[in-house]
Order: structure tokens, then sequence, then C-alpha cells
């Protein structure tokens, strides 16, 4: 491949990674920009995980066989399987040697050798590999390291067909610098899922924050509407937080949001799919898609009960709304809000120690009556609730 070539395979890689909106998407711009690149068959990304001592495959693409799903769930290679990994990135880099690509092939068996491993391999050569080369009809791959921060990250692996040119020198010293392309797209995508993850992530808790419920909820509505998916909301007040921050300072206010917020985490995990965030202040929320209204209801009474054993609060106002129950049309997700909101204002207004619940109290529901008021004139009916004129 002429310099030109490389360079315009090298730029596509690159563009094709800063392009990628998720990590699945980064993985497949990398392993298909470095396929192309190096006139591949088939190609692979993989990370290594040193703490279960394992080579896990993030993405396979091109000529995939059988077993090689595009984004494998559980494709993982144990890495005493391929000794080259562990003695090429711990030895040999650590060392001060330079992190670079080698070739393997599925040649030489009639020669008494497992396979020519060379063009800077590690001394050992991995029967593994060279198996999974003969086995899938393979003569020949390129493994570059990928380092990340300054640590082995994984590899990225590109395979030609047998009968087609085997990988040379140049090859590998290209893989090289493709890996390199690769290890920069990586960390902009861990940036930008950091990035993401902060932006949707209350930052006291740990829980999700109101953005992430807005697009969830939006979403979920969405799904009811197109598909009659059950949608619940369940939306907390907790009880007795000013009291706290005005006696014992807001370090301690802080610690009561947090062990609430470990209750609602712990209440929502028994509702597979549920989503735990904080909206702001004292408010906090539980979104629920699919499981019936009962089941929500059952877990926000568990969430009431355990709020009210927490030593330094007063409990929770809980409200619960479900497309499930008879509350008329949600077409919005801004009604299932107001519904959820209208309820858990009423079980604060009358003390409530247990979830209402939107649409079960008749034909003249209080709560459904004063989610569906005008601003003005649920402003008065929330007045009526605490009593006042």
């Amino acid at each position: 491949m002429g310099e030109d070539r490389r360079l315009a395979a090298v730029v596509a890689l690159a563009q094709g990674m800063a392009a990628a909106q998720t990590p699945r998407e980064s993985w497949r711009a990398a392993a298909l920009g470095a396929c192309r690149a190096l006139a591949g068959g088939f190609a692979a990304l993989s990370v290594w995980e040193r703490d279960l001592g394992r080579l896990r495959v993030l993405v396979n693409v091109g000529d995939r066989a059988a077993d090689e799903d595009e984004f494998p769930e559980a494709e993982a290679y144990p890495v005493h399987q391929f000794p080259e990994i562990t003695e090429f990135l711990h030895e040999r880099w650590a060392s001060g040697g330079e992190p670079n690509a080698w070739v393997e092939t599925a040649e030489g068996a009639a020669e008494g050798r497992p396979g020519c491993c060379h063009l800077g391999a590690p001394p050992s050569v991995s029967w593994g590999r060279v198996a999974a080369l003969r086995r899938r009809g393979r003569g020949s791959c390129v493994v570059a390291p990928i380092v990340l921060n300054g640590r082995a990250w994984g590899e990225l692996y590109v395979a030609r067909s047998s009968g087609t040119p085997v990988f040379d020198r140049e090859d590998a010293d290209f893989a090289t610098v493709l890996a390199a392309v690769v290890a920069a797209g990586l960390a902009q995508t861990e940036r930008l899922e950091e990035a993401r993850r902060l932006a949707f992530t209350d930052a006291l808790t740990g829980l999700a924050n109101r953005r992430a419920v807005d697009v969830r909820l939006e979403e979920a509505v969405e799904q009811h509407r197109a598909h009659g998916m059950v949608v619940s909301l369940v939306v907390c007040d907790l009880n007795g937080l000013k009291r706290v921050n005005d006696t014992r300072g807001h370090a301690v206010g802080d610690r009561l949001l947090e062990r609430f917020g470990s209750v609602l985490s712990l209440c929502g995990a028994m509702l597979p799919g549920a989503l735990a965030a904080r909206l702001g202040g004292d408010e906090f929320c539980l979104l629920v898609a699919g499981p019936p209204a009962d089941d929500v209801v059952k877990v926000a009474d568990e969430l009431c009960r355990r709020a009210g054993e927490l030593e330094l609060g007063e409990g929770v106002a809980c409200g619960v709304a479900s497309t499930d129950d008879p509350i008329g049309p949600v077409r919005s997700a801004r009604r299932l809000f107001r519904l959820a909101d209208a309820a858990q204002y009423r079980a604060k207004a009358v003390r409530a120690a247990r979830p209402v619940v939107a649409g079960r109290e008749g034909p003249d529901d209080p709560v459904v009556r004063l989610a569906d008021e005008p601003p003005r004139e649920r402003a008065a009916e929330r007045r009526s609730f605490r009593g006042r004129p």
C-alpha cells in the first residue's frame, strides 16, 4: 500500500471513531477502519481484563465465523491461552521495549512447528491463536497491542483468509500506527462517556438526575403510546431535610440525602430496569417501564417503610402514577409527571405513611383532578389539600 493510501486509511479510521456516538460505535469503527487499512478479511477489538485474567472480545467485523457475533456477550479467552499477551505487554514493554505489533501465521505444521510467529513477536508461540486461525480458515493475523493512558488496554487483531498474502513487516509496523490511532479514539470516547455520565448523574448521590429522567421518560411514554407498555413514576419528597440542615448542618443533611438515595436504589433494584433518580433538593423518583402498577406500588410501600427507619429523617411523602391505572390517556411525559407529583403532594398534605396512587379513589379522583387543572386552579387546589382557603 502506498504512503498516500496509508495516510488516507489513518485519516478514515480517526474520522470514523470521532463520529461515533457510543462506545459500541467507537469499537466497530476502530475494527472496521483497521481491517480496511490492512486489507484484512476480519478484525476484532478486545480489552484485557486484568482482574479476571482474560481477553474479552468487544467487537468482530468482516468475514465472521459461525461462532463470532458482531458484539459478543461472552466471548473471552483466558490469558494463559495467549502467553504472548502477558509476556509482551508485561515483560517486554515494561522493561523498555516498544508495544509494536507482531504477525502470526497458520503455516509450518509440516515442519513440526505450531505456527510461524515472527516480526517482533514475543518468543512464546500462542497455540490457541494458531489453532483459531486454522479452524476459521485464516492464513495470518497481525496483533497490535493498544496502550491507553500509559497502560496496556487490549489488542487490535486483523486477519487475512488462507490463500491471500501473509502479513509482512511493513504491515506490522503500520498496524502499530493504527493501534495508536485507535488508542487516541478510545481515549476520546472515554472522555465523552464520562462527560455524558456527569451530565446525567447527580453528583451527591450518584443516582440519575432530572435530565436523565426527562430523556428516559419521554422514551418510555413513546413506547407506551406505540405498544401499550406500562410506564410508572414514583415521586418522593424526603421529609425533615430542612430541619436537619437547620439544626445539624448541611453536611449531615447531605448524609441523609445519600442514605435515602441508597434506599431508593435498593428498592428500585426490585423492579427490572427501574431508574432511580434525584430530581433536585429533597425530591427523588423511580421511573419504571414494563412491570404492572401493583408491583410498583408494592415497592413504593417498601420504600416508605425503609425511609421511615432512617435515623435522621422523618420518612417520605410518596406519590405514584401509572398508565396501568385509571388515570385517562397519557399522551405526554409531562402529564404522567404531573400526576405523580400531585399524588406526592397529596401524600405530603395528609401526612400519609404509605404511597398515594393516582386514579385509585374513584371517578372523581382528587389527584387526577389536581394534575389536570390549569396552573392557577392547580395552585388553589394544592392549598386546599393543606386545609387552607
